[in-house]
């Protein structure tokens, strides 16, 4: 890291630096963790209703949750995960109207009301159940199948008895 001072802030080759790096976006994250988006919903909501607040300033109008994540670079999915939320709380209202789906900041100090640093874990604890349950299920299929297997040995034994006495006759 010192030789990568010297060589870009040192002899001021900052051209090449921003040459490098947008080719190279891991180094993006690596050099610059402010980039890097927030896991926490007490972080997004902020950013979520910072970006409301400067689309409305920059363009005297509410924006969508397209323009949303476009300006705070997140998915569509996850913009409209975290505007769900954030609606269910009483932070955005969504009004939807003939220029399509607008959102409009209606308690911002709710926000204070996130838990700080939680992290989403909802993701894993789901797919944790999900996994356990298919667990139980393909335990259930084995021993339903270990039981028609067993069944099945019967019957043939069985059937082998008659046929054996049938002959002995």
């Amino acid at each position: 890291m010192l030789l990568f001072y010297d060589y870009v802030v040192k002899e001021r080759k900052y051209d090449k630096l921003f040459y490098f790096l947008t080719f190279n976006t891991n180094l993006w994250t690596a050099f610059f963790p402010i980039i890097m988006q927030n896991s926490d919903f007490y972080s997004n909501a902020h950013l979520f209703v910072a970006a409301i607040r400067v689309f409305t300033h920059q363009n005297s109008a509410p924006p969508s949750i397209d323009q949303v994540c476009r300006i705070i670079s997140f998915s569509l999915e996850q913009g409209n995960f975290i505007c769900k939320k954030l609606k269910k709380i009483g932070i955005v209202d969504v009004v939807e109207g003939a220029f399509g789906i607008r959102l409009f900041i209606k308690n911002h100090l709710k926000i204070e009301e996130i838990p700080k640093g939680k992290k989403e874990d909802k993701f894993e604890e789901s797919l944790k159940v999900f996994q356990s349950s298919r667990k139980d299920f393909t335990q259930k299929i084995e021993s339903f199948q270990a039981q028609q297997a067993k069944k099945q040995k019967d019957l043939f034994a069985e059937l082998e008895k008659k046929l054996k006495k049938g002959s002995n006759k």
